[in-house]
C-alpha cells in the first residue's frame, strides 16, 4: 500500500472518529443530560449549565469537535481528481453537514450559552425561571438539530470509509 493511500484511508478514519464523538457529545445532551435537568429547580438547571458551559471548553473536547472539521476538510483535499470521487462525494457530504452544524452552534447554541453565563451568579438573579425559559427550549432545539447534522456526517464518513475500501 502506497503512503498517499495510507495517509487518505487515515485521514478519514481519524475524521469519522473525531465527527462520531461529536456526534456522540450533542446525542448525549439530547437524550440524557438536558433530559435531566428539565427535572429540576431553576437554580439547578441554571448553575448547571453554566458550569458545564465553562468545563466543555477542554482539549478533549477541541479535539473532537475542532479535529472533526479539519480532518473532514483535510480528506475532501486528499481526494480531490477523479480518481477518487466514490470517497469525494461521501467527505463532501459529510464537511457540509459538519460546517451547517456549526453554524447552528455558533449562531445559536453560543449565543445561548453566553446570555446565560451573563445573567451571572444564579445566587444573585432575579427571576430564576425567566432566565431558564429564555434559554432552555431554544438550547434543547438547536442541539437536535446539531445532533442530527453531526449524525449524519458520521454516516456520510462511515459511506466514504466503505468506499474507499472498495477502491483499493
Amino acid at each position: 500500500m502506497t503512503d498517499a493511500l495510507t495517509l487518505r484511508g487515515g485521514v478519514i478514519l481519524l475524521a469519522t472518529v473525531a465527527m462520531g464523538l461529536a456526534a456522540g457529545l450533542f446525542y448525549s445532551f439530547s437524550i440524557a443530560v438536558m433530559r435531566g435537568l428539565a427535572q429540576t429547580d431553576d437554580r439547578t438547571f441554571v448553575s448547571t449549565m453554566q458550569q458545564i458551559n465553562v468545563r466543555i471548553l477542554n482539549g478533549w473536547f477541541a479535539l473532537s469537535f475542532g479535529g472533526a472539521l479539519v480532518l473532514t476538510l483535510l480528506a475532501v483535499v486528499l481526494h480531490l481528481g477523479a480518481a477518487h470521487r466514490g470517497v469525494l462525494w461521501w467527505v463532501v457530504v459529510a464537511a457540509a453537514l459538519y460546517i451547517a452544524q456549526l453554524i447552528v452552534t455558533f449562531g445559536l447554541n453560543i449565543p445561548l450559552n453566553d446570555a446565560l453565563d451573563a445573567a451571572g451568579d444564579p445566587d444573585r438573579i432575579g427571576d430564576l425561571a425567566a432566565v431558564r425559559a429564555a434559554f432552555e427550549a431554544k438550547w434543547v432545539l438547536w442541539n437536535n438539530v446539531r445532533t442530527w447534522l453531526s449524525l449524519g456526517g458520521f454516516v456520510s464518513l462511515l459511506g466514504a470509509l466503505v468506499a474507499y475500501g472498495r477502491s483499493l
